[in-house]
């Protein structure tokens, strides 16, 4: 496995590496643990297992099918929803509330099946292969899982007691291992087993594999109801059946190690995985058969060591010690560097994990007990930490990769510390607090607990400002409900996960006595009203948050307003802004331009052939010069201002392609087009890309822009462009020339000052095409006699245009798909008047060589930049 595909499983096993090593501390951590054995056991099966089946079956579907991987996106999305089901479930299940751990079952029996079914899709559209019979034992797994994940909900529910709950815990048990790991281990073993051997499958594989299937799944379609209905003998007849179709899907295996044996440590540990899988269910069937009914669950306790230990952790180490060095990539060198690594001191940790089943199982004393932890979990911890060296070696090597996948990690950590210290450290619950309820402190004035919710929508923090006396211990439960990312943060230090639509965190502080401030740190967010305060009751000082760029350090959206980042009025050249004609000085619009500038070409071009144009859009920041020795950070669509100018015809389909190249979250929206704002339009973050494809239904000159809030800011700072689309009669003409009118607003792009500025409607200047007085000083070109068609587009973000070439009327006019105006009619024009988002076209012909200026005649648009001139030599 090599590529994209080998580095993303690498980065998925980590995940699991990193619940193995949860576990091994939750063992360490023991009775410090709320129910301890129920924490590890749930690590080790939800965490470690359930992600490692997750990851591998749909893994193996691909590879044995030879079918279309699935969306690494939506992989990855099932994964980290899986472990953030577990996440609830581990943390409500043992501080409560009790329907939290029952929503996070419902989370995880979700995933699995859309999982399953997203291998149902995959082996439907496959090629039929010698190793399709795989599949459906993920399948069936998936269908087991729901069924257990089910019940487990019902367990968490007080509604529950006695004896039906004992029932409840036996199925539950049952279908989770037998079912979910049991069916996924087998079906996985098949193929797996004799490639970790190096010989060829069994022939025996297939049929075998057919028939064990239909024999487990009847299994347990008895034995679960069986235990449900504390009908001993009905369970133990399911039972017999999966154990029968355990030795049919065995068959092939022990066939294949007649032929060749074990050589490498995951080879060994495979083998010793199975034998204690049927020990166990050798073991499981004699309990049932011969305790009560109400004592199956209780009975099945007893066998927890040798399944969590014997069968469930080695089969577990085994596949990852031989798929790990496989998927680390780096080439054969490397490919042994690993294996070697994950195979020091083997034998040893074989040892002491094999040793330590017994140990955990049987009535032994005390010491003895402790001894076999001891084995197992240093072997287990051995395995972990060498894991890690294999995992993390190439994606160190990949640094952009690193904080993602440190994050699972740490993620994962925390999700245990929180645990513990929610218990270990957190207050006792004072009267009339149920479990997870903050207890009182006695810090403070007041020393009350409350939870708070708090919203991120249409660019605003709501509630804007909460009262607190001092001392409270205050919750803030942060939702972004906004259709971009959006994070909240504190004065005090705190601050939230950048958080995607949807998506939810927590902050705690305990109330200080002075006002606390917070806002979102996405550049310009703040500045453009994002923010809240949390004030002490009783003081006056709840007055609205201030926005000034001093506010906190740590706040990437705000620019202070730098006296030093203000253009000179004398021309001189500089990379921040200018006070423009707002107080401070107005641009130089005569200065010469920088070395190596180049205008953006106006010339419009025919549209090219054909019904469909397709095009890529990047969205990136760019240095650009916008007046004469000012540059100024943009941000901009393909690295220009305006963005390419798309042309077609009526009816002709557009498909852009958008990649987000920048640093933060942008978007598009192309007013050519009809359809749902919703998808096309959505936000995409760094690195992610959507296709936009509309049919141009209209004539006219359009507008396109960012999609992002606040639009007013990315239009301001160049994210706009045009689209033409021609009118069917459209005539003949000598040539086109197309001027994106928009403001200039000098600063740091988000920044406090600018952002004042387009509040207020101040603009620096005025542009066509992206530069104040471009034209100035690079003329557009005609000659005398030539019919010259010029088409506008006001971009704003809030002034339009009224465009006038001096000494010459138009002949035609075209505003917002009607004719004004027609060559030929008795009138003539003297502007084209267009409000933000509007767009048409004019036509001239100029009587004799000269030079003409083409302005936007709001004499104040013009003065500051609006403003240019055609160059008229002879015919």
């Amino acid at each position: 496995m090599r590529g994209r595909r080998a580095g993303r499983l690498l980065k998925a096993n980590a995940v699991v590496v990193a619940w193995l090593g949860l576990t091994v501390l939750a063992a360490l951590a023991g009775e410090a643990l709320p129910a301890p054995r129920w924490l590890l056991v749930h690590l080790f099966l939800l965490g470690a297992v359930t992600s490692a089946i997750l990851i591998w079956s749909e893994h193996f579907t691909v590879t044995l099918l030879h079918a279309r991987p699935p969306d690494a996106r939506w992989s990855a999305a099932r994964l980290g929803t899986a472990n953030a089901g577990t996440s609830v479930v581990l943390v409500g299940a043992t501080l409560g509330p009790w329907w939290m751990a029952a929503a996070g079952a419902a989370v995880i029996v979700a995933v699995v099946i859309w999982h399953t079914a997203v291998l149902v899709r995959s082996r439907r559209r496959a090629l039929p292969g010698p190793f399709a019979h795989v599949v459906p034992w993920y399948m069936a797994a998936g269908a087991a899982l729901a069924a257990g994940g089910l019940m487990g909900g019902l367990l968490i529910a007080p509604a529950t007691p006695g004896t039906a709950h004992e029932r409840l815990h036996a199925a539950h048990a049952e279908v989770n291992v037998l079912g979910w790991i049991g069916l996924a281990v087998l079906g996985t073993l098949f193929t797996l087993w004799p490639t970790v051997l190096r010989t060829r499958v069994s022939p025996l594989t297939r049929r075998a594999s057919r028939t064990a299937l239909r024999l487990a799944v009847a299994g347990l379609a008895v034995s679960v109801p069986g235990h449900l209905l504390g009908a001993r003998w009905v369970t133990v007849a399911g039972l017999a059946l999966y154990a029968a179709a355990a030795a049919v899907a065995l068959a092939p295996l022990v066939e294949t190690l007649r032929r060749r044996r074990p050589t490498t440590p995951a080879g060994w540990t495979l083998a010793a995985g199975v034998a204690w899988f049927e020990v166990a269910l050798v073991t499981d069937l004699v309990m049932v058969a011969v305790r009560p009914a109400a004592e199956a669950a209780r009975a099945l306790e007893t066998l927890l060591p040798l399944v969590l230990a014997g069968f469930v952790a080695q089969t577990l180490l085994g596949s990852l010690g031989h798929l790990l060095p496989a998927i680390a990539g780096g080439g054969p060198a490397r490919l042994k560097e690993n294996a070697a690594l994950l195979e020091r001191g083997w034998r040893a940790r074989f040892a002491a994990a094999n040793l330590a089943v017994p140990l955990l199982v049987l009535p032994v004393p005390g010491p003895l007990r402790l001894l076999g932890w001891a084995l197992l979990l240093g072997s287990v911890a051995a395995f972990v930490v060498l894991s890690l060296a294999v995992v993390l070696g190439p994606v160190l090597a990949d640094r952009p990769a690193v904080p993602a996948v440190a994050g699972v990690l740490v993620g994962c950590v925390l999700t245990a510390a929180a645990v513990v210290v929610a218990v270990t450290g957190a207050p006792a619950a004072g009267p009339g607090e149920g479990p997870g309820t903050i207890g009182t402190g006695a810090a403070g004035v007041s020393g009350a607990a409350r939870t708070v919710e708090v919203t991120l929508v249409g660019m605003r923090i709501r509630p804007s400002t909460i009262e607190a006396p001092p001392g409270t211990r205050l919750t803030l439960r942060v939702t972004n409900r906004d259709g971009q990312r959006h994070d909240l943060r504190l004065s005090t230090g705190q601050s939230t996960p950048m958080m995607d639509p949807g998506a939810s965190a927590d902050l705690t502080l305990q109330m200080p006595a002075t006002p606390v401030d917070g806002w979102c740190t996405v550049v310009g967010h703040r500045a453009a009203g994002m923010t809240m305060r949390i004030v002490p009751q009783g003081t006056s000082s709840a007055a609205p948050p201030t926005t000034s760029a001093d506010q906190g350090a740590g706040d990437q959206g705000t620019g202070g307003h730098d006296p030093s980042a203000h253009g000179r009025a004398d021309g001189g050249s500089t990379t921040g802004g200018t006070g423009g004609n707002t107080g401070t000085g107005r641009l130089d619009l005569t200065a010469p331009r920088s070395d190596g500038w180049k205008p953006y070409d106006a010339t419009l071009r025919p549209a090219a052939g054909g019904t469909e144009h397709r095009i890529e859009i990047h969205a990136r920041e760019a240095e650009l010069e916008v007046a004469p020795g000012v540059r100024q950070r943009m941000w901009t669509f393909n690295g220009t201002v305006p963005g390419p100018v798309l042309r077609g015809r009526v009816g002709d389909v557009f498909t852009v392609t958008f990649v987000n190249d920048a640093a933060m979250g942008h978007g598009l929206d192309f007013h050519a087009g009809a359809l749902a704002p919703d998808r096309p339009m959505r936000t995409i973050q760094p690195g992610e890309r959507l296709t936009y494809r509309f049919r141009a239904e209209f004539a006219g000159a359009w507008l396109y822009h960012c999609s992002t809030m606040p639009m007013s800011q990315h239009i301001a700072n160049g994210m706009y462009g045009a689209v033409i689309v021609d009118p069917p009669d459209l005539g003949r003409v000598d040539r086109e020339y197309v001027l994106v009118q928009g403001e200039l607003y000098l600063g740091e792009p988000g920044g406090q000052a600018q952002v004042d500025k387009i509040d207020q409607g101040r603009p620096d200047g005025w542009m066509f095409n992206g530069t104040a007085a471009g034209y100035d000083h690079a003329p557009l070109e005609a000659k005398a006699g030539e019919r010259v068609r010029i088409w506008a587009v006001a971009a704003g973000p809030g002034d339009g245009t009224s465009l006038h070439v001096v000494g010459v009327p138009y002949d035609t006019v075209y505003k917002e798909g009607a004719y004004m105006l027609r060559k030929g009619d008795p009138g003539g024009a003297q502007a084209l008047d267009l409000a933000p988002a509007q767009g048409g076209f004019v036509e001239l012909r100029f009587p004799e060589p000269g030079t003409y200026p083409i302005v936007d005649h709001d004499m104040r648009h013009a003065e500051a930049g609006a403003h240019g001139v055609f160059r008229v030599g002879a015919p």
